[in-house]
């Protein structure tokens, strides 16, 4: 993996890296954040993924984790939402809601995303693997995101369970199988199949199989797309029938910006140390 970028940041590094993806056959760019404790050994990691029209630059600059995260001895991977570049497919009418920066997280069955869109093996299988092997990462990893991410990150989660200590989300895309953006995505990304989409619905997955890590939602009572787009009641409802040890926090007057992000990004590093065992 090439260095595009690294600066000083609360004893730690802020980096930025470019790599050739064979998962999503293009080049990916792809930011960490490591705590000035990996000068010292291996530390454990938080994987956050972005939502709808962000990059891998949105949580880094935005969220103000770093702090926290050097305090904790946690190290930050940030991949971008999507794969880019010169012939990786992109909505004919420039939708913010599919093709780049609309990733979903899934592995694409349909032409012509196919060949590129596989964030799901991507962010689960290569990019673990890669970070793992280059820098002092322990091998011990959560997961966060927001909205889209916010979506990823519980599906990955819910499906593999054995591969982390924990979850967390923000605002996320709860029950996406009866959503407009979700019905969008899956319909182009998997096609018609409704047992394809079941696989990428953190509701219908928690309802399916329950979950034995603890999770962690953040939602915000002011947000535009709560009651069309998220609905976190889903996901409540699916833990409750599966005995789920899910935390959802509904937080008045915020909305689906980053400022919300950035209020409780606190708790929510917090939260993962605990199970990481660094706090």
């Amino acid at each position: 993996m090439q260095l595009l970028q690294e600066q000083k940041c609360f004893g730690g590094r802020q980096i930025r890296y470019q790599h050739e993806s064979q998962s999503l056959n293009c080049s990916m760019q792809f930011s960490v954040f490591l705590p000035p404790q990996a000068e010292l050994g291996p530390v454990p990691a938080l994987y956050w993924l972005s939502g709808l029209t962000c990059t891998d630059e949105n949580f880094s600059t935005k969220a103000g984790a770093q702090r926290v995260a050097a305090e904790l001895g946690l190290a930050l991977i940030i991949p971008d939402t999507s794969p880019r570049g010169e012939g990786v497919p992109d909505d004919d009418n420039g939708a913010y809601d599919l093709g780049l920066g609309a990733g979903f997280y899934v592995n694409a069955t349909e032409a012509p995303w196919s060949r590129h869109y596989r964030m799901y093996d991507y962010v689960l299988n290569e990019l673990p693997a890669l970070v793992e092997a280059e820098l002092p990462l322990d091998g011990r990893r959560a997961v966060s995101g927001h909205s889209m991410g916010g979506h990823g990150a519980l599906v990955l989660a819910l499906r593999n369970p054995a591969r982390f200590v924990s979850v967390s989300a923000f605002a996320p895309i709860s029950n996406p199988s009866d959503c407009p953006w979700g019905q969008k995505a899956f319909t182009a990304y998997l096609g018609e199949d409704k047992a394809a989409w079941a696989q990428y619905d953190a509701s219908l997955l928690l309802r399916e199989k329950g979950c034995p890590l603890p999770m962690l939602v953040d939602q915000g009572e002011a947000d535009n797309f709560l009651a069309e787009q998220l609905k976190p009641q889903a996901l409540k409802a699916a833990a409750e029938h599966a005995g789920a040890a899910l935390t959802l926090r509904l937080q008045p007057g915020y909305d689906h910006s980053y400022y919300f992000i950035a209020s409780f990004i606190e708790d929510h590093l917090r939260f993962h140390a605990r199970h990481l065992g660094n706090r």
